[in-house]
């Protein structure tokens, strides 16, 4: 089975810090070469992989400005599209854009969309749906107008995050600093319980981290930008809980599966996917109003460590999701 990857060009594949499509391309790319199968990964050029890499771009456009984004993100599609008959089936990780080279090819293509956005994004979706295999990450993130392949949920290392048994009496904010992650949420919540909060994440907004984080900032309510490797793992499991008082329909959530794997339950509100991740009342607490957060992280001391870990370890594994893509590859393959 010959497979082309197709990773999404923001960032580096894995990203050095944050890039969570980049992230999970290049876990699902490392698990198939461990299992055998024959991946070529179409990424930046800096990218670093066991499976082959191929490419034209020479570096993410997030990271360096000389590269137009639209310009080498039609530079990076064409230059696979005109080898794909190389191929066995292609595994869009970059959205929309590849679809509208798949009628072009006979290689069959699977998309694994990374959360579906809006109605907006349709007219790339609706129309090729005979032509591309749709994966959601979540039931919640399926749109009623399409028909979809499977529904594979991301998968972690669990190796790679260590249990930590204890955490503390701290709390833990961990995504991008942008209204719909709800940075302000955990803010509020956590000074209602008289508790510290450490806030990790790029700030993606930077009006509403002027607005609404940085005035809050003291010695208590600390903020330390992006973060990655051991201090990203240590990060994740120092903490009593992690608040994830989200106000969008999350179509996934990998900080949520990661702090579980490190032992740290997550509080999260109740939308889009966070009841298929979390087990209310033993990895964490599903929640629907400030009050209801601030009684869960009251009550985070209840939540067993070793089994939010447990749960990761049964459910999450980057393993298990390799399997799940394997046996969707051979089913589309015949």
């Amino acid at each position: 089975m010959k497979i082309a990857m197709l990773a999404p060009i923001a960032w580096r594949t894995p990203p050095r810090h944050y890039g969570p499509w980049e992230l999970v391309t290049h876990l699902l790319t490392e698990a198939l070469v461990e299992r055998g199968v024959d991946v070529t990964l179409f990424a930046t050029l800096d990218s670093l992989t066991s499976a082959t890499l191929d490419g034209v771009v020479p570096a993410p456009y997030s990271e360096d400005p000389a590269i137009d984004a639209k310009v080498w993100e039609y530079r990076h599609l064409s230059h696979l599209f005109a080898q794909a008959a190389r191929f066995d089936l292609i595994h869009n990780q970059a959205d929309f854009p590849a679809h509208a080279f798949a009628p072009l090819v006979d290689t069959p293509v699977v998309t694994t969309i990374h959360g579906f956005s809006s109605d907006r994004i349709l007219p790339m979706y609706a129309p090729y749906q005979d032509r591309v295999h749709y994966v959601a990450i979540s039931d919640a993130d399926r749109h009623s107008a399409l028909r979809y392949a499977a529904t594979i949920h991301h998968g972690i290392p669990l190796d790679d995050f260590r249990f930590d048994a204890t955490g503390s009496d701290d709390l833990l904010f961990f995504g991008r600093l942008h209204p719909d992650k709800g940075a302000a949420e955990a803010i509020a919540a956590a000074r209602a319980t008289g508790r510290a909060l450490n806030l990790y994440g790029i700030v993606q907004d930077q009006g509403y981290y002027d607005r609404a984080v940085a005035p809050a900032l003291d010695d208590r309510i600390r903020y330390h930008g992006a973060v990655g490797g051991e201090a990203r793992v240590a990060a994740l499991g120092r903490a009593r809980a992690l608040l994830h008082l989200i106000n969008f329909d999350e179509p996934f959530g990998l900080s949520v599966i990661e702090a579980m794997a490190c032992g740290t339950p997550v509080i999260a509100t109740r939308r889009g996917s966070m009841p298929e991740l979390i087990e209310d009342g033993v990895t964490g607490f599903l929640v629907d109003t400030p009050a209801e957060a601030v009684a869960a992280i009251d009550r985070a001391g209840e939540i067993d460590r070793a089994a939010c870990r447990r749960a990761v370890a049964e459910r999450f594994s980057v393993a298990r999701m390799a399997d799940d893509y394997i046996a969707l590859y051979r089913r589309i393959l015949g």
